[in-house]
């Protein structure tokens, strides 16, 4: 996952399903960049990429990310 803006490399995250990217589960991120642990998701250069909320569906911490803030590139493994 990187930053749409600057191009950051902020995480390497498990993606679940087909589609857009508009939440990632702190349990699927892995190799982050970044502070896990703050209430926002920035990049490493300050820009705003999310906010971390808890998702009532499967009561999990996710970060819910703005749209078009983050851009992913998909790794065969």
């Amino acid at each position: 996952i990187y930053c749409q803006k600057c191009g950051a490399l902020i995480c390497r995250y498990q993606k679940d399903g087909p589609g857009n990217l508009r939440r990632m589960y702190i349990d699927r991120i892995s190799e982050a960049t970044v502070a896990l642990a703050r209430k926002d998701l920035t990049c490493p250069k300050g820009h705003l990429l999310g906010v971390k909320i808890v998702y009532k569906k499967e009561n999990r911490p996710t970060f819910r990310l703005f749209v078009d803030s983050v851009r992913k590139k998909i790794i065969k493994s």
